[in-house]
């Protein structure tokens, strides 16, 4: 059997030139010594905030992978959770005094258990510095956070890809954003991206110690200044924090050139997500993907639980994955066929 386009992708960031040259289907940094062990990731877990939650960016990163690989062998599930965070932090009276932030560490351990992905891809960072100034005690916990996570979904047996926060961008909002200095931050602090900045380079620091981290926030700023130099109005966001179609794109950009691999279906100079889809065939599978994606979104959210109030219930898990076979069958057809 050959790897899929998945499982080539982690290999590539996570194994030497050497073993990716011998190796086929994607083993563990453990196993890497040992080629004729051969394990494969059949399931891939991506978690986040209401960023993730969307999954507009993930399901252009399985359509690429899919198109490019021109079949399906990974099952990608999405549990992204809205208003989460991974450092246990909440401001006070968020949503209005509704509930607290939930604590990826809730249900951390329950959808481990549950999904038992091969690869985890974990986006945190844009809730926990929530929307205030730049704080020691809080980057703390957002470390402790980070690190918890990375040790529970070890010790489960997946290997884990960390991605640097979004940017948080203030002139769509400005409005309703509140200078340095204030007592109290009941709305955005308007240089809050200074935070996510220093969250993205500790998680980009980490690379020294083997972690592996796919760095968004980077490009994301990139576009966003060249974007806002050809037109004042141009935005990646119309809140300042969640991402339109392009911002998306430019994660999930981003994310895909650490694949290093040049194709004609990946347009790598392409900025935007309209033009990315080519042919009515990508479109085609673009939408199933997003489809199936929120499928089992819910279902898997409602099966594992959480702490945050006013999310879709999903179906029993039977039931979405039976309707996900049918989504993939439908996908695998169009990938069948002539562009």
């Amino acid at each position: 059997m050959t790897s899929s386009s998945f499982q080539n992708f982690a290999l590539r960031i996570f194994l030497p030139a050497a073993f990716f040259l011998t190796l086929g289907p994607i083993v563990s940094p453990a196993a890497a010594a040992e080629p004729k062990s051969e394990p494969e990731v059949k399931r891939v877990l991506f978690l986040g905030d209401s960023i993730t939650h969307s999954g507009q960016y993930v399901a252009m990163f399985e359509t690429t992978m899919l198109l490019r690989s021109g079949h399906i062998d990974v099952d990608v599930f999405d549990l992204g959770l809205s208003s989460e965070t991974v450092s246990g932090l909440s401001e006070e009276g968020h949503a209005g005094g509704k509930f607290p932030r939930p604590d990826l560490h809730e249900r951390l351990d329950r959808v481990l258990s549950a999904v038992k992905p091969g690869l985890v891809v974990a986006c945190y960072g844009m809730n926990d510095g929530i929307y205030h100034p730049f704080s020691e005690e809080r980057f703390a916990a957002y470390r402790r956070g980070i690190e918890k996570l990375r040790e529970k979904a070890e010790a489960a047996g997946a290997l884990v890809i960390h991605v640097t926060p979004p940017v948080f961008d203030p002139e769509p909002i400005r409005e309703r954003t509140l200078p340095a200095g204030e007592p109290a931050y009941p709305k955005p602090y308007v240089g809050y991206d200074e935070a996510l900045t220093k969250y993205a380079e500790w998680l980009v620091s980490k690379r020294e110690a083997g972690w592996k981290v796919l760095d968004v926030h980077t490009p994301m700023k990139a576009r966003l200044e060249a974007g806002r130099a050809a037109d004042p109005k141009f935005a990646l966001s119309s809140d300042g924090v969640h991402p339109n179609l392009d911002g998306h794109w430019t994660i999930a950009l981003a994310m895909l050139r650490e694949d290093r691999v040049t194709d004609d279906i990946l347009k790598r100079t392409s900025t935007s997500f309209e033009s990315w889809k080519p042919t009515p065939k990508a479109a085609a599978i673009y939408a199933l993907v997003h489809k199936r994606q929120q499928l089992r979104h819910d279902a898997w959210l409602s099966k594992t639980g959480h702490k945050r109030p006013g999310v879709k219930a999903g179906l029993p898990v039977e039931e979405a994955e039976a309707e996900a076979k049918q989504v993939n069958a439908e996908i695998e057809k169009l990938l069948k066929e002539d562009q």
